[in-house]
């Protein structure tokens, strides 16, 4: 296992693009800083370009440097439910993060996977990574290595395996509204 997370650490130094376990589902993801990876990316995924994608962080230190100064509620989610099946969108500094990645918005999702694997990946990277479910876009999401589509597998520099735990999509809530707006049950319930 550890060949397999330092060599993915090696592809995304390299601008390449990995699949990967999380504790929600298999994510696709490379550096969110190689603007031509993240091209690459949305092309190979068939996503398009107005729909963000999520971003996966290592700490809650990270998140606040891509974070616009995060309110009062960004904080407290993130200390209550990361890391963990939450993705928090809420006001991001444009200049560090991609257009395409905010969907040419204002506003990022971030979240810290309850995950050994790509938590280890994201901090030897030093930079976030990208984290979309491992499927073409609209096709079911996979949470077991055998659920991945073989055509997208290919178009890959490297699947690292590994097993999910949630089994289950994030929640994601919309914190640049008041009040917060969940956009997406998944995992996360709030009490």
């Amino acid at each position: 296992m550890e060949h397999d997370i330092q060599q993915a650490i090696q592809i995304l130094k390299d601008g390449g693009i990995i699949i990967y376990p999380t504790d929600t589902a298999f994510g696709i993801g490379c550096r969110i800083d190689y603007h031509a990876a993240v091209d690459r990316l949305f092309k190979l995924r068939r996503r398009p370009l107005r729909q963000a994608m999520p971003v996966l962080v290592s700490s809650i230190e990270m998140a606040l440097t891509y974070f616009d100064s995060p309110s009062d509620i960004v904080r407290r989610l993130m200390e209550d439910y990361w890391p963990g099946a939450l993705t928090i969108v809420a006001p991001c500094r444009k200049e560090l993060i991609y257009s395409p990645i905010r969907g040419s918005g204002q506003t990022a999702g971030l979240r810290m996977p309850n995950h050994d694997i790509p938590l280890k990946i994201i901090e030897a990277a030093g930079v976030p990574v990208l984290g979309p479910s491992a499927n073409f876009h609209g096709a079911p999401t996979p949470y077991r290595v055998e659920d991945l589509d073989a055509e997208l597998v290919r178009l890959v520099d490297l699947v690292v395996p590994g097993n999910c735990t949630v089994k289950q999509a994030s929640t994601v809530v919309d914190c640049s509204i008041d009040p917060y707006r969940i956009i997406r049950q998944g995992a996360v319930r709030f009490t």
